[in-house]
């Protein structure tokens, strides 16, 4: 690479706000239910472990692993991007490793680095010993544990899906990297900046050759800001096309639809279970996206890569994760309700308003979907079945 290219190069990396990001912190130390966990296990990553279990947890118990971009911490991005509120809202325990300045200057995840991104090595085996213990302290369903992350987070997120996808029934990445396209500075450098095209067997490849693993893998959700100038935006369309490879789904979107004002693409399995999914943020820089959730809450706290966009990207991939269809104190609900009482007095039991809601917006959003040459036509049976496993009642 020329020496012109790499100032180039340099000169397009972002500033890292440190103001906003320390004033983003201090309002996090007050109000931030994290709580570090000393003595989890190996950590040859020398990261740090924060974990939140809210009081009540839905059953089976599931774990959402949550990784910060650089110049954050685990405080600050779970503040911004409201992950324990959601976790105290639907139900599940939460997990956010962090960086340490004596790793990476910018406390950037090393997403790029080899001995951070082999199986059983580095920042990946720290990370893969903090979800263990989770799983084991907490009684959590091993096959309920998921995992999203932004920008080196996201590129770090991509690295846990490739090298331990046999723990993760599904991952999340926001304006991140596909994984094993950089081994260097200079080659990671390369792929933010100008994501050249790979053939998608050779990224499934990349994947395939990082652990002994031949399936059934993750379903990955891709979230990335159309004006992105840090990590280009031809990186979603990577990671798309490294997991349709695996999941051998056909390179066309099954759907294409507008959630929120922003495009989504999706494509799913003979079942009807929505395998890998993709969100362009419309005109949004690089960063979370933010806005109001489906059930009327906000969730997060605008600030540095933390965005208002009118979409809660937190809520939508949570309920990508088969989370949000669970309803807060129903077990108390039901352990505090008379034998004689009948069903029609429990109305807080019922998942019926929701679904409903889920229903009628999928069909909304079927209906306003533009009809192309190979579009698919209007299926009622197969919305309702998507809604219903969205809602948790099917898989």
């Amino acid at each position: 690479m020329s020496l012109a290219k790499n100032i180039d190069l340099l000169r397009r990396l972002p500033r890292l706000d440190g103001l906003r990001f320390a004033e983003l912190d201090r309002s996090a130390d007050s109000s931030c239910p994290l709580e570090e966990v000393i003595g989890f296990g190996d950590n040859p990553g020398a990261l740090r472990m924060f974990a939140f279990v809210p009081a009540q947890l839905q059953k089976p118990r599931a774990l959402v692993v949550v990784l910060h971009g650089c110049g954050q911490t685990a405080a600050g991005y779970d503040l911004g991007a409201g992950w324990s509120t959601l976790a105290r809202h639907y139900g599940f325990a939460l997990l956010m490793p962090e960086q340490q300045r004596v790793n990476n200057g910018n406390t950037c995840f090393n997403w790029f680095n080899p001995e951070d991104t082999t199986r059983d090595s580095g920042e990946a085996h720290s990370i893969r010993e903090m979800i263990a213990h989770m799983v084991e302290t907490h009684r959590i369903d091993s096959r309920r544990v998921f995992i999203t992350g932004l920008s080196a987070g996201g590129g770090m997120t991509s690295v846990m899906l490739a090298t331990y996808p046999e723990i993760f029934a599904a991952g999340a990445v926001i304006a991140g990297l596909p994984y094993g396209i950089a081994s260097n500075l200079r080659e990671a450098l390369e792929g933010m900046f100008h994501s050249p095209a790979r053939p998608a067997r050779e990224l499934g490849d990349l994947v395939r050759s990082a652990s002994d693993h031949r399936g059934p893998w993750p379903k990955v959700s891709v979230w990335h800001g159309s004006a992105d100038r840090t990590v280009n935006p031809g990186n979603a369309n990577e990671i798309v096309k490294q997991w349709l490879d695996l999941h051998d789904l056909p390179d066309a979107p099954m759907a294409e639809t507008v959630v929120d004002g922003h495009p989504r693409q999706a494509w799913w399995n003979k079942d009807g279970e929505t395998l890998v999914e993709s969100y362009a943020i419309t005109d949004m820089a690089h960063g979370t996206p933010l806005g109001l959730a489906d059930n009327d809450q906000r969730y997060g706290v605008e600030g540095a890569f933390l965005i208002e966009a009118g979409i809660s990207s937190s809520y939508h991939i949570a309920k990508f994760f088969g989370l949000t269809g669970w309803i807060p104190d129903a077990a108390t609900k039901k352990a505090e309700a008379k034998p004689a009482m009948k069903p029609a007095t429990k109305p807080a039991l019922s998942p019926a308003p929701h679904l409903a809601r889920s229903i009628r917006a999928a069909i909304a959003e079927e209906q306003a979907e533009p009809q192309g040459e190979k579009a698919r036509g209007f299926d009622l049976g197969q919305i309702i079945t998507r809604a219903l496993t969205a809602a948790g009642l099917m898989k």
